[in-house]
């Protein structure tokens, strides 16, 4: 046998905090090496944080980095464990996004990211260069190159992210030219499946590869991105660990190289391509370190994957559940996936709105207008979440009291305000302890309707005597609470949370200046229908009444009597439907039409295809709206923000799909 112990780390870095995040390293390193770990793994840009964009043009910048890297060196050099961490380096006209591998003191190598993905919400192709196969330079004094490392234990290879999701990425040839553990570095933010996607893709290169992996990922939240963390490590196809996801720490697992190995003689397939790859192309460059690595003389065999310890022959663990190779460990009862899935994104969302508060240092308190609708109390649920991670040592009534400290909430009712909608946002703050204050609108829209009339009525082409229209006189309450709420979050130093929603966003039911307005965007990456969802999750997880009257009362914006949404637009099941059609898989109206009637069957054609040209119709002329909507969290592979997901000129038109 051949044991080693392998941890892989999640940190919740900072861009440009290179000090910080450094000493948050150097600290679990410390704590690895206590507990024989042999390899640790950091994940992708953990020194300066990711996504730093176009911050790595400061060159002060990218040279912090390789100082703090240096500390990191010099802090662990009494330490025999073998440490792998991501930052950025120059080498003349280039920047590379490498893995560094760090030992004894000393840095080995960097290895620089090959694959730079530049879909969705990446960017890298525009900051970095590409690695090369079989390159090989200097980067003041330590080697950047494609190779192998070989240490006592056995040889290892670097790779970052990206790398790893091709097939024919680097992990090929550095496995062919001998590496039996693979180390990738990743910053891999969430998004909708990707959890089930990761584990099977990093199942499958440790299968065609047959070699052990272990992949370290970022947590927590930086802009709209949110990292979800959870490590793992995979050996030859065989899941060995998996860390847990939404939170800073490291775990480990014993695995046995030389199964590795046996198992690559075993596959005939393997050895076959391996043999066809080393005549064709030759190995990478072997890097050999001679100074001894961690005491592996207490390591234990691993378990069976998932039982908690040994038990003595007969004995029988969890009520006669016996540990045993060749039996999956017993699974506790868990939610539906359906449930997972909303709690994934529920915590998700709070992560991001607690890191964002956290890491801008900058705001003291959140400001919510809490109108009694779903999407408000969505975003008073999140923000309620959010103190929790924020302050995770409190719990009960000490909780409740700093959460009334953190979160302010307003009801701004006008005339066109239910008594619903009123007692719901009284329930929901009530329920979880937030501040509500009630300030009403209707005097203030007397007044700007008045100012707006006698606007009207000057000479020229703007005036002629026109009266407000509905639409304006629905704008001025909308922006008198977005005026109100920013009026306040100025002096108070508040994060004013803006609570629009993916569905109403695409099609630009929202107000500029109004209720589009805040400093972060909570949920407009969700649609309407999965807000509603998460909402019934969410009673069904903590009880609150006052989620149950939302949910009683009518989907609308109550700027005017008896408003509904639905009525306004079309059934939110429809408009889902054709955003996730239109926007996401790039149909056109025609195809969308054909679409909607295999799910909705009972509906009418020639509705399906006026509620699907209505759609594309008001998505398009909405643009030049939603680009001007705060930065929001990115949940999803479609995301209505113009700088990171879906980008789309603002001035166009639809004659391409008529």
């Amino acid at each position: 046998m051949r044991l080693i112990k392998l941890a892989v780390a999640s940190v919740n870095t900072t861009v440009g905090s290179v000090q910080s995040n450094v000493t948050r390293c150097v600290a679990m390193a410390r704590e690895m090496a206590s507990r024989s770990v042999t390899v640790a793994v950091f994940p992708e840009q953990v020194v300066g944080g990711y996504a730093c964009e176009d911050l790595v043009h400061w060159n002060a910048f990218v040279c912090s980095q390789r100082r703090e890297l240096e500390r990191f060196a010099r802090e662990t050099a009494e330490l025999k464990t073998v440490f792998a961490l991501g930052l950025t380096v120059g080498v003349g006209g280039d920047l590379y996004n490498v893995a560094a591998l760090v030992h004894a003191g000393k840095i080995i190598l960097f290895c620089p990211k090959e694959k730079l993905p530049t879909y969705n919400i990446f960017y890298e192709a525009r900051t970095f260069s590409r690695g090369a196969p079989y390159t090989e330079t200097d980067v003041a004094g330590v080697p950047l190159a494609d190779a192998v490392v070989a240490f006592d234990f056995g040889t290892l290879a670097l790779e970052v992210c990206e790398d790893i999701w091709s097939p024919d990425g680097p992990m090929r040839r550095r496995c062919y030219s001998g590496a039996e553990l693979v180390l990738n570095l990743s910053a891999s933010p969430f998004r909708s499946g990707i959890v089930a996607t990761r584990r099977e893709m990093i199942a499958t290169r440790a299968a065609d590869n047959q070699c052990t992996i272990a992949y370290a990922n970022l947590v927590g939240g930086n802009d709209g991105l949110v990292f979800d963390g959870g490590g793992s490590v995979n050996q030859n196809g065989r899941p060995m660990l998996d860390a847990p996801r939404f939170r800073e720490g490291w775990d480990a697992v014993v695995v046995d190289l030389d199964r590795t190995v046996r198992c690559r003689r075993e596959a005939s397939t393997w050895r076959s391509d391996a043999e066809s790859f080393r005549a064709e192309r030759g190995d990478v460059k072997t890097l050999r370190i001679t100074a001894p690595t961690a005491d592996r003389s207490s390591l234990a065999y691993p378990l069976p994957r998932g039982f908690p310890a040994a038990v003595g022959v007969g004995g029988a663990v969890d009520g006669g559940d016996y540990p045993s190779f060749f039996l999956p460990a017993p699974e506790a009862a868990r939610p539906t996936s359906r449930d997972a899935w909303l709690d994934e994104v529920f915590e998700v969302l709070a992560l991001g709105v607690a890191d964002y508060y956290r890491k801008t240092g900058v705001f003291k308190q959140f400001g919510i207008a809490l109108s009694g609708g779903r999407d408000s109390c969505l975003c008073l649920l999140v923000a309620w979440r959010a103190v929790q991670h924020l302050n995770p040592e409190l719990a009960g009534e000490a909780l409740t009291a700093k959460t009334g400290e953190l979160i302010q909430a307003f009801f701004m009712p006008s005339r066109f305000s239910s008594a619903g909608t009123k007692a719901a946002a009284e329930r929901i703050a009530a329920d979880v302890g937030a501040g509500l204050m009630v300030v009403p609108i209707d005097d203030a829209f007397e007044r700007e309707r008045d100012v707006t009339r006698t606007m009207l009525a000057g000479e020229g082409p703007s005036g002629a005597g026109l009266p407000p229209t509905p639409i304006t006189e629905q704008n001025i309450q909308a922006r008198l609470r977005g005026t109100r709420m920013w009026n306040w979050a100025n002096t108070s130093q508040a994060l004013f949370l803006q609570t629009g929603n993916m569905s109403e966003k695409a099609l630009g039911y929202t107000t500029i200046a109004g209720d589009l307005e805040g400093a972060l965007s909570v949920i407009a990456n969700l649609p309407k229908t999965v807000v509603v969802a998460l909402l019934e999750r969410l009673y069904r997880r903590f009880a609150f009444s006052g989620i149950a009257m939302v949910l009683r009362t009518m989907a609308g914006p109550e700027l005017a009597d008896q408003q509904s949404g639905e009525a306004e637009l079309m059934p939110f099941s429809v408009l889902d439907a054709c955003l996730y059609l239109y926007a996401g898989e790039k149909l056109s109206t025609e195809e969308v039409t054909v679409a909607l009637a295999a799910l909705f069957p009972d509906v009418a054609p020639e509705q399906l295809e006026a509620w699907s040209r209505k759609f594309a119709t008001l998505f398009t002329r909405s643009i030049f709206k939603w680009v001007r909507a705060p930065l929001a969290i990115h949940v999803g592979g479609l995301d209505l923000d113009r700088e990171r997901a879906l980008q789309l000129p603002v001035v166009q038109r639809t004659e391409w799909s008529e």
